[in-house]
């Protein structure tokens, strides 16, 4: 596992003298077909990062959002989002990362956050603990948070779900404490480091969620579909994502059609 992770932080560190440069310049912006943005930065990190780890583990397979999938049927294959949250990368704002995953016959055992801007970085593997580094501070780590009513809820946009699934997370959102709205990835970095305690979104794809599962579950805490499954390639994407177990039964109450 130890030569994984080190691949995973050399291309995460490749990635990031890619993007850093342009970080708050003017960016050409295409239009993607979901008409989600995608700039230079995305195509020529993942470049980048495929690159690597090709060259490291040339058996493994390759999966990411910008350039599809190579050897998909490996017993390894690496899940690639160069940048998660794009539509805060070209507004400038922090609250993007990249994703770097690992798949062993189909699911996560590694998972690799990166901020090149603030120069923080998370890894998990599950069993292992998370590692945490940045120079603004956080300890790894979910916390205790027994009550829906006591919870802090991250979601990256209110608009992300169906109409048959926002009456169901409308439940879960009356039910929380309190709400934060955006952060894609960032979210779930919050409550690895247990400053968030639900993280409740659908839509995601394999590039957003298999990086991300590892660092839940290596800081303590849960991730699954919203029926409390585990989360597997070729799922529709819809995500729970708790620092206490204890929640995740009374959010899939609420989230039940």
């Amino acid at each position: 596992m130890q030569d994984f992770i080190a691949a995973a932080e050399a291309a995460a560190d490749a990635a990031g003298a890619v993007i850093r440069p342009l970080f708050r310049s003017r960016l050409l912006v295409e239009a993607k077909g979901d008409n989600s943005p995608v700039t230079e930065a995305d195509k020529e990190a993942e470049r980048t990062i495929r690159a690597l780890l090709a060259e490291r583990f040339p058996t493994h397979g390759l999966l990411g959002e910008e350039f599809g999938t190579e050897r998909g049927d490996a017993e390894y294959v690496w899940v690639i989002d160069p940048i998660d949250g794009t539509r805060a990368f070209v507004t400038g704002r922090p609250m993007f990362g990249t994703l770097i995953g690992l798949l062993h016959h189909g699911r996560p055992v590694l998972g690799l956050m990166d901020q090149p801007v603030t120069g923080e970085r998370w890894i998990g593997v599950p069993g292992q603990g998370l590692t945490f580094r940045g120079p603004l501070g956080g300890e790894a780590g979910t916390r205790p948070c027994a009550s829906l009513a006591e919870a802090e809820l991250s979601c990256t946009s209110p608009y992300m779900f169906t109409d048959d699934e926002a009456p169901r997370f409308a439940r879960v959102r009356d039910a929380a404490r309190r709400v934060t709205w955006g952060g894609d990835c960032f979210g779930f970095g919050l409550l690895a480091l247990g400053l968030v305690d639900v993280v409740v979104e659908s839509d995601l794809k394999t590039w957003d969620w298999a990086p991300i599962a590892p660092i839940v579950e290596a800081a303590g805490g849960r991730m699954t579909d919203w029926d409390g499954n585990p989360l597997r390639v070729g799922c529709p994407g819809q995500v729970i994502a708790v620092g206490d177990a204890a929640l995740l039964p009374g959010i899939m109450a609420l989230l039940r059609d």
